[in-house]
């Protein structure tokens, strides 16, 4: 049986990344409330992230300029709801918003796309790769001190564009952004979750809405994934003790084995020269608190002089 609604205002960012997943939301919603396409409109709109493009995102605001006038809109009533990658979004959200919805996630790990290698291990020395992201630059830095590692902006085409030119020898991008772009045929190279753990939030799609807003509520009742908003839960728990942002190598990991949530856990210098990790487990029922927990021994264990080198 149909649900009854009226126009249903899906907001995104207008990379082809974005539409994607936003045309998954919408495909979603359709076969779940059997709706046409034309119940639903979706409103692209420009975000500070995607304009600037010349520097780090850490040097200008970081995490919140890919959702900033995106939630404007949201909290006025002009979208009903927004569709987010979950690792773009800052733990504190504007008053009246929440993350309502988690759609089944997709491969969490990084992709190596190589030019002059395939393998990140088997780059020469000094070769140079690109990434916009300070946790897989640390990463990169900690595996291979001889690289040289550069900032590389622009969305996914762009990327693999300036690859292709010869301007980079490799890059990293998130293996399930290429899958929905059904460009997951041009990694060369997959990295292990254990070698090169992904950002908070990697691979999953959340919904942003009005907190007591009924009809959206029920709209996204039934796509809602427990199992993605349990691990994303606990990631973001980790993510919000450590105070992460675009300026913090952070990496973190939740996933389900025989009823408990599994998570591991990384902090690192921007240089990749010192790392702390931890790995822990724990019902799934208790994933914010294993999350919070799991960041909160991490800072211990660092130090306050370890923090005060990302500032």
């Amino acid at each position: 049986m149909a649900m009854e609604t009226d126009l249903i205002r899906i907001g995104t960012r207008g990379s082809d990344l974005a539409l994607a997943q936003a045309h998954e939301t919408r495909t979603r919603l359709m076969a779940a409330h059997g709706l046409p396409k034309d119940a639903f409109e979706i409103e692209v709109v420009s975000t500070a992230g995607d304009r600037i493009q010349d520097r780090p995102l850490a040097e200008v605001g970081g995490k919140g300029l890919f959702t900033m006038e995106i939630e404007e809109r949201l909290s006025d009533g002009r979208i009903d709801l927004a569709v987010h990658s979950a690792k773009d979004m800052p733990t504190e959200l504007p008053n009246g918003l929440h993350l309502s919805c988690f759609l089944p996630r997709e491969d969490a790990r990084d992709a190596f796309i190589g030019h002059s290698a395939q393998k990140l291990l088997d780059l020469p020395q000094g070769a140079t790769v690109g990434s916009s992201s300070l946790r897989r630059q640390a990463l990169l830095r900690r595996m291979r001190p001889d690289l040289n590692v550069v900032l590389y902006r622009g969305n996914v085409p762009t990327r693999l564009r300036k690859l292709a030119a010869g301007e980079v020898d490799g890059t990293m991008l998130a293996m399930a952004g290429l899958r929905r772009l059904n460009l997951a045929d041009q990694v060369t190279e997959a990295l292990p979750l254990t070698s090169f753990p992904p950002a908070p939030g990697q691979g999953a799609i959340c919904i942003e809405s009005r907190i007591g807003d009924e009809r959206v509520d029920a709209l996204l009742l039934p796509i809602a994934h427990e199992e993605t908003a349990s691990a994303l839960a606990c990631e973001r728990a980790f993510l919000a003790a450590l105070d992460g942002s675009c300026r913090t190598p952070i990496a973190g990991h939740a996933r389900f084995s025989d009823g408990k949530i599994l998570f591991s856990g990384m902090i690192l210098t921007p240089d990749g020269r010192d790392a702390h990790e931890i790995e822990t487990d724990g019902p799934a029922a208790d994933a914010a608190a294993i999350g919070r927990q799991a960041g909160e021994e991490l800072r211990r264990r660092a130090g306050p002089d370890f923090f005060a080198s990302w500032t």
